[in-house]
């Protein structure tokens, strides 16, 4: 995510450490390298003067504090700047009064406007709400019945017919209440490209269904001319905010970073991959410090909180001071991280990574490995790996689809896993419960 960007930062930000004082020269030598970085991630020109100038005022102006270095103040600067930017507050929808609330997605073909629809409402549904998805795109073949598989995997209702979008918007409100559902997520057809059509008849289902959020789903990876196009959208239609897709494929940033600047409207969700639950609230400060290399872990331990099962750990973690931790929790552990999403992302959370591990060429299908090396053991074997010979090896290699020298890598990467929680618990040392992360297979 932003990979481009922020390796330009970490370029930038290495010659100004160590550096006792900055001259006036220093400050505008960062500011022309920060304003071609931002260029070339596709950054609206108005937005890259506006934030350059904000730097360089700044940074003459400002006294550096006793606890930083003038580099490191620098960098809160342009931390800082980044979070205006980027939206300031963490977006949120704006709801209503009236039950059920109305959220209305737009946008162009192909910018995940029916993945988006699902993925909100799974999402609102973790936070208590009581969803009814609408298909009202009855222009794209298929779509209706695209959404309704999706929501059987986010397990919402969703609800059509066969008559005109309109009518299906009007219709699915009604069905909201009668199933008492108190927030209804509106799917509307979108086109190649803008034109009359696509918007007149946006506004009729805006009219007759008043919707309490209009939201506009946009592919991060189109650049400025996703700012275009909302826009454009926005002259039609009255939007409370953007939906981000594709952000985890985006190595550049300048849809993030130009639109609450150019359109005034706040980034409210950005879709992160493509699973239904690769979908999270947009917050200006943590994207922030992702694109500085800062890492960010609120969203890391939400994740782990979403994820990991406390009683599970708790008994992990028994395990672990007892230096009682066998394949079986190593398993388990594999499978909590797994529901957190790609390790990619997780290590790009975490703080304090060098560029080498955050640029590492990470195998997800050596995971698939591990665990088809270790479910091919018997009970017994997993609890005591010293029960395996070389017989079973052959065995294990056979049922796994693998090979022995595969399996013996296993073997002796879980062995240091054991050697390594015996040494933090001889000390005394309390494990973090709800999130050890013992081992991270994949790396290459």
């Amino acid at each position: 995510m932003f990979d481009t960007l922020s390796d330009r930062f970490d370029g930038i930000f290495k010659k100004l450490r160590g550096k006792g004082k900055l001259s006036d020269a220093d400050v505008d030598a960062v500011a022309r390298e920060i304003r071609l970085a931002l260029l070339e991630a596709d950054v609206h020109v108005g937005v890259v003067k506006r934030f350059v100038n904000e730097i360089k005022e700044r940074a003459v102006g400002e006294e550096v504090t006793k606890s930083l270095s003038p580099g490191q103040q620098v960098i809160k600067i342009v931390h800082d700047e980044l979070v205006s930017i980027l939206g300031g507050a963490t977006g949120k929808l704006k709801g209503g009064s009236a039950t059920p609330t109305v959220v209305m997605l737009a946008g162009l073909q192909g910018s995940g406007k029916t993945t988006v629809a699902a993925k909100l409402a799974r999402h609102l549904e973790k936070e208590g709400k009581r969803v009814l998805l609408v298909a009202a795109d009855l222009q794209r073949p298929a779509a209706v019945e695209q959404l309704r598989v999706l929501g059987e995997r986010a397990g919402v209702p969703v609800f059509s017919e066969a008559t005109d979008p309109v009518a299906v918007a009007s219709a699915g409100v009604e069905e909201a209440r009668r199933l008492g559902r108190n927030v209804v997520v509106l799917d509307t057809a979108g086109r190649i490209q803008i034109d009359a059509d696509l918007m007149d008849e946006l506004a009729r289902m805006r009219d007759a269904v008043k919707p309490d959020d209009a939201l506009l789903v946009l592919d991060a990876m189109t650049g400025q001319e996703a700012v275009n196009v909302a826009e454009t959208f926005a002259a039609t239609l009255p939007l409370t905010g953007v939906v981000l897709t594709k952000l985890d494929g985006d190595a550049r940033g300048g849809a993030a970073l130009s639109l609450k600047e150019v359109t005034g409207l706040p980034i409210v969700f950005a879709g992160t991959g493509e699973k239904l639950d690769a979908f999270e609230a947009f917050h200006p400060d943590r994207m922030a410090s992702r694109i500085l290399g800062m890492g960010d872990m609120l969203t890391l331990i939400e994740k782990a909180e979403e994820s990991f099962d406390a009683d599970q750990a708790a008994i992990t973690e028994a395990k672990i001071r007892k230096g009682e931790f066998t394949l079986e929790d190593f398993l388990e552990q594999m499978q909590q991280m797994k529901k957190m999403g790609p390790i990619q992302n997780i290590i790009e959370m975490l703080p304090g990574m060098p560029k080498e591990l955050r640029d590492a060429d990470i195998d997800e299908g050596e995971l698939g490995r591990v665990e088809a090396i270790i479910r091919s053991m018997t009970p017994a074997e997993r609890r005591d790996t010293h029960l395996i010979n070389g017989s079973r090896r052959a065995r294990i290699a056979a049922g796994s689809g693998t090979t022995t020298t595969q399996v013996n890598a296993v073997l002796k990467q879980f062995a240091g896993v054991q050697k390594m929680m015996k040494q933090l618990t001889k000390g005394g040392k309390k494990g973090r419960r709800g999130m050890q992360m013992p081992g991270m297979p994949g790396f290459s």
